[in-house]
């Protein structure tokens, strides 16, 4: 057998907001690592896409379910589907660009709902049903926006300053049941929500912000959460990993 520190092997992971992008990236690596996947998203026909690109080579089952995790149905639908896990990818998350003066409550409450309410009820779900097995692990999906504001940005960048608030409550009161929590962090990552909501024009501008002078890719963002899933950061929780190609440097 070749040693890895790094694998996934009889693991099993649940992985949120796996139709596209980071989840997408995140589910497909888990799998080549040997877990056993979990994947759940709201778009049935882009969530079985993601499905079909699952490896099976190592781990010859995985898991769908779709679901929305806004609301509390659905969140029962996931406990009482899945059986114990080992590890959590809450990465299910959305965006939407408004000044300041035009933001309305509704807006407020359908980004924090999504990007930081849905991930901790998920979590407390399964927490209270004591799904997830001892020695787990708990990664939240951020933004290097919690830490770095532009205009038009205060809805995403508050809602995901607030998912590593409660990234960092959950790892002071998981400790000592031995489930780590920790966070990653991304600059601008090449993905469908990207293009949707940012110019092209715009990305060619910001491309100059990047020391290493080009965007990531999800997978690389993946990888990241691998290592914070697997064994080899046994000791590492409370934790906020930074992906963004030097642009906190600036």
């Amino acid at each position: 057998m070749i040693y890895n520190p790094y694998s996934l092997a009889g693991k099993t992971i649940l992985v949120t907001g796996a139709s596209s992008g980071i989840g997408r990236a995140t589910a497909i690596e888990c799998s080549r690592m040997g877990a056993h996947v979990i994947i759940t998203g709201r778009n049935r026909e882009r969530l079985e896409q993601t499905y079909s690109l699952l490896d099976t080579m190592l781990s010859q089952s995985h898991s769908l379910i779709v679901a929305d995790l806004t609301k509390e149905e659905d969140l029962q639908l996931i406990t009482e589907t899945i059986g114990s896990i080992d590890g959590l990818v809450n990465n299910a998350g959305v965006n939407r660009i408004k000044p300041a003066a035009f933001v309305k409550n509704e807006d407020l409450e359908y980004i924090f709902q999504n990007n930081a309410f849905s991930g901790v009820n998920l979590t407390r779900a399964l927490l209270k049903k004591k799904i997830i097995s001892r020695g787990g692990s708990i990664v939240f999906t951020s933004s290097i926006s919690a830490f770095y504001n532009a205009p038009g940005r205060l809805l995403y960048s508050g809602s995901k300053a607030a998912l590593t608030s409660f990234m960092r409550s959950f790892a002071v009161e998981l400790a000592d049941k031995h489930i780590r929590v920790n966070a990653v962090h991304p600059g601008m990552v090449e993905t469908n929500m990207t293009a949707e909501y940012i110019s092209e024009d715009e990305l060619k501008r910001n491309l100059g912000d990047y020391p290493l002078k080009r965007y990531g890719k999800p997978e690389e963002i993946a990888w990241a959460i691998i290592y914070l899933l697997s064994d080899a950061a046994a000791w590492v929780t409370g934790s906020s990993l930074t992906i963004d190609g030097g642009f906190m440097l600036k």
